[in-house]
């Protein structure tokens, strides 16, 4: 009997793999070592009589085994059920090896009886690792032995399929890998160190046109505490340990490679890029996924699935490849796309590319430079203002961040220009005050559902005006004629979004309705108000006379804070995650500054045209920083 696997050595000898041979001598002449030896290292495994033979059914490893290059050899005897028996090599734990298996039951019917996968941290990723390169047929008679015999040399195994060992050079132990139910047996095991095997080069993997090659990924969280309709909030976006990745020449992102399994269930990553786009256009998103995924474009769920091995079918494996797609609604400047990525059993990864260009944000994190920073000194420093008159910093404290409290613990603190504390505790009692602003030589700010006056040259609360029916005031802006404009960031529903105008104690409701969802940082300019509204991830600017809104550019999912703009009319803006970004007026962005992976926010920052000088409340990391911005 002749594999058809064999066959297709002759056509292609390229990489991956295996080379099964039945009654043929090995190139190399090596001892039998007897399951019974103490070489071995015997896994829920047990010495049987079978089909003539004295064999092992289970698993086992050697013991003091460097294996690098060579040949391994075993039989195996299969009675057709579903098994998995097979090689595994390269073992540097009992989390990370490379791994070859045989399917009997699907012998002589599927193209993937013979199967390679490597497993990255327990996960054998064979969803992922599917079609030439990695799976091979194979005709194969039950309850007879068959000869195995595999070649090895650095990234490559002898080849029937393209495709390459993906711990890349490695070296470790080699054994056998099969159940112990009787369905399978293993026989004349044996193997050969030797570094002069011959393999012509494995051939070049083409990326897909299209294909999204900078990804980022997050810490595992147990899939059973995610809630997967809703975008994470902030806090978890902040806290999610992000770590960039790099995908396969295919566009695939072995997520097991990155990400450790917890016990107890199902575990879920977040994944992440960013691409920019030049005008609101529609694209084509093709990707692929497993066990499941749910996706998300700037922040708003467009896609939830299930490709979960015998999800759809009892014959359904769940492969992973190109085989969803789903039209994007691109915005002109940056946007988000976003997966949560669950995995079960059989291979955790991603892969996605566009329909056309993927162009990757603009990024001169050299134009920021570092002049100072305070001690971690403050308690949630959220917005910085600077005062000309008396050429100090104002820092609010937010500190009370989830509910109010008898004694509120909030506080106002004054900053030098160089970075000294004057006063750490200026103004005390305040409920968790957010955005800062001056008007007439009053300071006013916001807590809780208030917007509070303070008389700067004494420094006490003159007033505390209730904001009627708000539900979280966040930022303010004034103009020249005193009109004081607050941001109410309601995270409920786009109809409870609200910016409020008050003049002479008296509150109205601005503006209202999903094109201000969920607003935040606010600025004037000119005869604009600047609002970086979270809800849609789109910074706009709404004309004071007749409220007309008008999108300036998209920055993505990200809660947008701070607003200033430069002396040559470029806005600056920040996400609070970490992100600060210089924006043309006709809406390129630049980002010039990320410091989520210091651990240090990006909140309402401050900017004085005539130093150049961004001063960034870094909130959570309890200090202000200090940058000179180089202008362009």
């Amino acid at each position: 009997m002749r594999s058809r696997a064999l066959c297709a050595w002759h056509r292609m000898l390229y990489t991956v793999v295996v080379l099964i041979l039945f009654a043929t001598a090995a190139r190399a002449q090596s001892a039998v070592i007897d399951f019974e030896s103490d070489s071995w290292q015997l896994i829920n495994a047990e010495i049987q009589d079978h089909l003539g033979r004295q064999c092992l059914a289970g698993a086992a490893v050697l013991k003091d085994v460097e294996f690098e290059n060579g040949v391994i050899e075993v039989d195996v005897a299969v009675d057709g059920s579903r098994s998995y028996p097979g090689i595994i090599f390269r073992m540097q734990s009992n989390a990370d090896y490379e791994r070859f298996y045989i399917r009997p039951h699907r012998a002589g019917l599927y193209p993937d009886a013979l199967q390679y996968t490597p497993v990255f941290k327990q996960v054998a990723g064979w969803q992922l690792y599917n079609g030439p390169g990695y799976t091979a047929a194979v005709d194969m008679a039950d309850n007879e032995w068959v000869h195995v015999k595999m070649e090895v040399q650095g990234t490559q195994a002898r080849v029937y399929m393209n495709g390459a060992l993906k711990h890349g050079v490695s070296r470790g132990t080699i054994g056998v890998l099969g159940p112990n139910d009787g369905t399978a047996c293993f026989s004349d095991f044996k193997y050969t160190v030797d570094d002069d095997l011959s393999f012509e080069a494995p051939a070049a993997v083409a990326t897909p046109a299209g294909t999204i090659t900078d990804w980022e990924i997050s810490r595992p969280f147990k899939a059973e505490q995610a809630n997967r309709n809703r975008y994470p909030r902030f806090y978890t976006i902040f806290g999610a340990n992000w770590q960039k990745v790099t995908p396969e020449a295919s566009g695939l992102v072995d997520i097991a490679r990155y990400a450790q399994r917890t016990p107890g269930g199902p575990d879920l990553v977040l994944a992440r890029t960013k691409i920019r786009s030049d005008r609101r256009q529609n694209v084509m998103f093709s990707f692929g996924y497993s066990d499941e995924v749910d996706l998300f474009l700037n922040g708003h769920k467009v896609f939830a699935g299930n490709s979960s091995y015998q999800y759809r079918d009892p014959s359904f494996l769940g492969i992973v490849g190109f085989h969803d797609a789903v039209n994007l609604t691109l915005e002109k400047g940056l946007n988000e796309i976003f997966m949560m990525v669950t995995e079960t059993f059989g291979g955790w990864g991603i892969m996605g590319k566009l329909d056309g260009e993927v162009v990757p944000p603009l990024k001169e994190h050299g134009r920021a430079t570092q002049v100072w920073a305070t001690d971690s000194v403050f308690l949630t420093p959220e917005s910085v203002l600077y005062d000309p008159d008396r050429e100090v910093l104002y820092v609010t404290n937010f500190d009370a961040m989830y509910g109010a409290t008898e004694d509120f613990t909030g506080y106002i603190s004054k900053l030098s220009l160089d970075g000294e504390v004057e006063e750490l505790k200026w103004i005390t009692g305040l409920n968790a005050p957010a955005g800062i602003a001056i008007y007439r030589d009053k300071l006013y700010t916001l807590e809780r559902g208030f917007l509070t006056e303070i008389d700067i040259a004494r420094g006490e609360i003159l007033e505390r005006y209730e904001v009627p029916g708000s539900d979280f005031v966040n930022d303010l802006a004034i103009d020249g004629e005193g009109n004081i404009y607050i941001s109410d960031t309601s995270p409920s529903s786009h109809i409870d979004s609200r910016i409020y105008r008050f003049k002479d104690g008296v509150f109205q409701v601005w503006l209202d309705g999903p094109e201000i969802y969920r607003s935040n940082g606010l600025f004037i300019h000119e005869n604009e108000l600047l609002v970086g509204n979270t809800g849609d991830g789109i910074f706009k600017a709404v004309d004071l006379t007749d409220k007309t809104v008008r999108n300036i550019t998209s920055l993505g999912a990200g809660v947008i804070d701070g607003i200033r703009v430069d002396n040559k009319g470029n806005y600056i803006v920040s996400h609070w995650e970490g992100q600060t970004y210089v924006i043309s007026p006709s809406g390129e962005v630049v980002e010039v500054l990320d410091t989520m992976g210091e651990r240090l926010n990006s909140a309402d920052f401050e900017y004085i045209r005539e130093q150049n000088l961004l001063l960034i409340p870094t909130f959570l990391g309890n200090r202000v920083t200090a940058y000179r911005l180089a202008e362009r």
